[in-house]
């Protein structure tokens, strides 16, 4: 396999609450008005990726897992999930709010729809004043206390809010509830699934003058009713370093200020590696090839890469590891 930084063609999603700054910040290739989502690398069945670039364009990314596992993906992942890949990145621009929602776990999502749960992590890449996410309850409740909540039409009042800037990042756990706030544009990192509960949609309607479904009795057995706030993450910013965000069993996530240039030896690695550049423009070198990221782009760093040289001025990078 020639080995270089493999980067896909965006899937965008037409969202009822999406807007603009997809095509105008991110430069995504649209004309569309509500662009609400791009899914930089998929393998969710029906949006799965295809190459953008260099000898693989035009190929599904299905497809090189296939030919190619172990340089692909890297022996510690096929060990562990086979030619499933298991990770999903999007860029989200809600210019209204999302639904709030919740996402079930590997074992209630196994069960039901034979998939992964989803657990998520949000990087805030751009924020109105004053735009804000609902994340878990204010307080730990009993099921039947939110589901008066949910019958009186006040669930609101139950939600935690939290103020956000540039910058802030938050994982949340499979099972806590959830919504994106209106103006606030983010980087989603998250396991491979598609999988929402909607529990709450502001009774809003549709184009066509509809509700959308709402999935009240899948949900329940969904949440997560204890109010842990364990979502704000913490973490260092120190240029030139790869600094730990967030370390789960489900992905790893380090923040890269990038101011000159690095080096990075992948040769003990047995796993891929994804780039997302949250701002600035990034030059990524390896044995195999090059591509310059601007902010907005992502790329996929095979396991079989043994070095990788990235260089760029005033430019904010995450790393996604397994």
């Amino acid at each position: 396999m020639q080995l270089y930084p493999l980067k896909f063609k965006p899937i965008l999603k037409e969202r009822i609450w999406g807007g603009s700054k997809l095509r105008n910040e991110l430069g995504k290739s649209t004309q569309a008005p509500n662009i609400g989502e791009s899914w930089e690398v998929s393998a969710v069945p029906g949006d799965i990726s295809i190459v953008s670039n260099g000898t693989y364009k035009g190929d599904s990314l299905k497809d090189l897992i296939e030919r190619y596992p172990d340089e692909i993906l890297g022996s510690n992942i096929v060990k562990r999930f086979g030619s499933d890949f298991p990770i999903l990145i999007k860029f989200i621009d809600a210019a209204d709010d999302l639904s709030i929602q919740v996402h079930p776990n590997d074992k209630l999502a196994r069960k039901r729809h034979d998939s992964f749960g989803k657990t998520e992590m949000w990087h805030v890449m751009h924020a109105d004043p004053g735009a804000r996410l609902l994340v878990d309850f204010k307080h730990a409740l009993s099921p039947e206390e939110y589901q008066q909540h949910l019958d009186d039409n006040t669930l609101l009042e139950l939600m935690n809010e939290e103020e956000v800037k540039q910058g802030d990042t938050f994982f949340i756990n499979a099972g806590k509830i959830h919504a994106i706030g209106s103006g606030v544009m983010l980087a989603e990192i998250q396991q491979t699934s598609d999988l929402t509960y909607r529990v709450y949609d502001y009774n809003r309607k549709d184009a066509d003058g509809n509700t959308r479904e709402l999935h009240t009795e899948q949900a329940m057995e969904a949440i997560d009713f204890s109010a842990e706030h364990d979502f704000k993450v913490s973490y260092p910013q120190e240029e030139n370093i790869c600094n730990l965000m967030v370390n789960s069993r489900y992905f790893t996530t380090n923040y890269l200020p990038l101011n000159g240039h690095l080096n990075k030896d992948l040769s003990q690695r047995r796993a891929f590696s994804i780039w997302i550049v949250v701002e600035g423009s990034v030059h990524l070198q390896t044995e195999g090839g090059s591509l310059k990221l601007r902010k907005g782009e992502t790329c996929l760093i095979p396991a079989a890469v043994n070095l990788l040289l990235l260089e760029g001025e005033s430019a904010r990078l995450l790393e996604v590891t397994i």
